[in-house]
C-alpha cells in the first residue's frame, strides 16, 4: 500500500489524541515526537521535518485547539492541513499553449520509467480530448525507439521517428513542425534517461530545451529514490527550470519521503504518480486526497472518479434493478467482478474509504488469485446452473469443484455467501417500497 510504513506510524501516533477530552502542551509534544521519528524514518528530508513539527506545534498550542471542544481531533485536522500543504495544498495541471501544441519534456535519470511514463500521460490526455504525439528523442538507449513505437501502438497515440543516427536537437525541432502539419495539439519529448553528473548529456537537454521552448517540463522520478530523488530534483531544475514532477512506482513506496520532501526543498509541484505498470495508471497528484489517505481519513473523490471512469453505468443500473428484485445470478456476479478488476487492487480501494486505517487492511490479503478461484467456480458451472444455483446438489458442486481446480467446501462457501446475499438484498428492496408507500426516503444504494 501506499505509504503503509509512515501512515500506520502516523495514525498510531495521533490516535492517542483522538479520545482526549483535554490536551495539555505535554501531550502534544508527546505527540510530535513520534510524529518527528515517523517522517525521519520515511526519508523525508531533515529540514522538512523540522519545519513542519514547528508549525504543527505552534499551531497545536494556540488557542484554536485548547479552547476546542475536541482538541484531540483538532491537533489531527492541523497536521491535515500541514500535511495537505506540505505537499503542495491544491492539484497543479498542465499549463496548455494558448497557441497549439504544447510542447512537453520529458527528463530524468536512466531507469526512472520516462518511457513509460510518456504514454501514460498520452494516454492520459487522449481522454481529455487532446491529439498527442510522442517524440523518440532518445538514440542511445538499445531498442529505446521501439519501446516507444509500442507503448504508442498500445495507447493509439503517434510516434514521430527519424531513427537514431540523427541528432535528438534536430528530432525534437522537426516534430514540432509535424505536430503543426497534422493537427496534434500536444508533442511529448521522450529524452534519453542520464545520470545528472553526465555533463554531455545535460547539455544536450538543455539544447533540446533552448530549441523547443517547451511549455512544461516534467521530470520524472523513481519515488522508491527518497532522498535521491530530491537531489536529483534539485540538479535538473538548476539546468532546466522544471515545472512539474511525475513520481513513479508510488504504488510500491511504504515510505513516502520523496513525495513529502520535493514541493518544500523545490518548490516545484508533483503534477501525476505512477501508481503501477498499466498504461493507464497515472494519476492527477491531489495533496489533499493523499493527506488524508495517510492519516486514515480516507479518500472518496479519487475512489468515485475511479468508478466513473472504469464502471458501465447503464450495466450498474440494470444490476441495481435486479438486486431489488431478487433476480441477481451469477451471471451478473461475473460481470460485476469484471468491473472491479478494473478498478485496481482491492486493498488500494478499501483504503481511500474512511476509517480504513492501515492496521485495518494489513490483515486483508485479497489477491488477483482469490478473484481468480471465485471467477473458476462460477465458469464451471452450467447456464442453468448460474440463473438458478439452488439446483445445484452435492454431484453438481463435486463436478463444479473438479472443473475449477478448486476444493467442494469452497463452492458450498460461495454458494452460502451468494444466498446470503440476495436474501439480504430482497430485505432492503421491500425496506424501500415500504418507505416510498409512507412517502419517506428511499435507500441510497449506489
Amino acid at each position: 500500500m501506499v505509504f503503509e510504513s509512515l501512515a500506520e506510524k502516523l495514525q498510531d501516533a495521533l490516535g492517542k489524541l483522538k479520545g482526549k477530552g483535554k490536551v495539555s502542551e505535554k501531550d502534544v509534544d508527546a505527540a510530535m515526537r513520534e510524529v518527528r521519528l515517523a517522517l525521519l524514518e520515511a526519508d523525508v528530508n531533515f529540514k522538512v521535518v523540522k519545519n513542519f513539527i514547528k508549525k504543527v506545534k505552534e499551531r497545536a498550542i494556540g488557542s484554536e485547539v485548547m479552547k476546542s471542544l475536541t482538541p484531540g481531533q483538532q491537533v489531527i485536522k492541523i497536521v491535515n492541513e500541514e500535511l495537505t500543504s506540505l505537499m503542495g495544498k491544491e492539484e497543479e495541471k498542465i499549463i496548455f499553449a494558448s497557441t497549439p501544441p504544447t510542447v512537453i519534456l520529458m527528463s530524468g535519470l536512466q531507469g526512472a520509467g520516462k518511457t513509460t511514463t510518456s504514454g501514460k500521460l498520452a494516454n492520459n490526455l487522449k481522454k481529455q480530448n487532446k491529439r498527442p504525439l510522442l517524440v523518440a528523442c532518445d538514440v542511445y538507449r538499445p531498442a529505446a525507439v521501439k519501446q516507444l513505437e509500442v507503448v504508442g501502438e498500445k495507447v493509439g497515440v503517434p510516434v514521430f521517428t527519424m531513427g537514431t543516427k540523427v541528432n535528438p536537437v534536430d528530432i525534437a525541432k522537426a516534430s514540432v513542425e509535424h505536430a503543426k502539419k497534422h493537427g496534434n495539439d500536444v508533442v511529448i519529448i521522450d529524452t534519453a534517461g542520464r545520470l545528472h553528473i553526465d555533463e554531455d548529456l545535460m547539455n544536450e537537454i538543455e539544447n533540446i530545451y533552448k530549441a523547443v521552448n517547451p511549455n512544461e517540463i516534467l521530470l520524472v522520478l523513481d519515488a522508491m529514490t527518497g532522498q535521491d530523488a530530491v537531489n536529483v530534483a534539485e540538479t535538473f531544475d538548476g539546468k532546466l527550470s522544471i515545472t512539474g514532477v511525475v513520481l513513479t512506482k508510488l504504488d510500491g513506496d511504504a515510505r513516502g519521503g520523496a513525495a513529502l520532501s520535493i514541493r518544500a526543498v523545490t518548490d516545484k509541484p508533483i503534477k501525476f504518480v505512477g501508481m503501477g505498470e498499466k498504461l493507464d495508471e497515472l494519476e492527477t497528484f491531489h495533496p489533499d486526497r493523499m493527506a488524508s489517505r495517510i492519516l486514515g481519513m480516507g479518500d472518496v473523490l479519487s475512489f468515485i472518479e475511479k468508478a466513473q471512469e472504469n464502471i458501465d453505468t447503464d450495466k450498474a443500473m440494470e444490476l441495481e434493478k435486479k438486486l431489488r428484485t431478487a433476480q441477481f445470478t451469477f451471471d451478473d456476479f461475473l460481470e460485476q467482478l469484471d468491473q472491479m478488476k478494473n478498478l485496481g487492487p482491492l486493498d488500494e480501494l478499501l483504503a481511500m474509504m474512511p476509517g480504513m486505517n492501515s492496521k485495518a487492511l494489513k490483515g486483508l490479503d485479497v489477491s488477483d488469485k482469490d478473484i481468480g478461484r471465485i471467477e473458476a467456480i462460477i465458469k464451471s458451472m452450467t447456464k442453468k446452473e448460474r440463473q438458478t444455483p439452488e439446483i445445484i446438489d452435492s454431484s453438481r458442486r463435486k463436478r463444479i469443484a473438479i472443473g475449477s481446480g478448486t476444493s467442494a467446501p469452497e463452492v458450498n462457501k460461495l454458494l452460502k455467501q451468494f444466498k446470503e446475499t440476495k436474501k439480504m438484498m430482497k430485505k432492503f428492496g421491500s425496506m424501500e417500497k415500504s418507505m416510498k408507500k409512507k412517502g419517506k426516503f428511499g435507500l441510497p444504494f449506489f
